[in-house]
């Protein structure tokens, strides 16, 4: 089992930034594949970022790339998400999520066993 809650979201104007964490705690944080998703009202929920085990390898929806910088600590159990030059369309209610079976992470959201409760980010325009 891995519980996972994250923290950071809020309100912000549009070109503003926000760093999401995600806090992991049960089964070895190292040994999960992590991502990013989010989910806006109306909408499926979307893949925004992975990375790694160990933090090396990385991917990004193209919606965030070059704006979104995914990064883990694995001796602090926490996974974080960087979030620059924020628009209005990127508000959503984000999860991470925590898969155990891989090194590499997926941008499909079914390959995920674990899940936190998420945390709301509203942009502004």
């Amino acid at each position: 089992q891995v519980r996972l809650v994250e923290s950071g979201g809020g309100l912000v104007q549009a070109g503003g930034s926000l760093r999401l964490s995600c806090a992991a705690s049960g089964r070895t944080f190292s040994s999960c594949a992590m991502g990013w998703f989010r989910q806006a009202p109306g909408k499926e929920r979307e893949f925004v970022a992975t990375i790694s085990r160990r933090g090396g390898t990385t991917n990004y929806a193209d919606s965030v790339k070059g704006r979104f910088t995914i990064s883990r600590d694995n001796t602090k159990n926490t996974l974080y998400l960087q979030m620059n030059s924020l628009k209005p369309e990127d508000t959503a209610v984000y999860y991470c999520a925590a898969d155990p079976n891989r090194t590499f992470g997926s941008s499909s959201s079914s390959q995920y066993d674990y899940w936190g409760q998420g945390t709301q980010v509203t942009v502004s325009s």
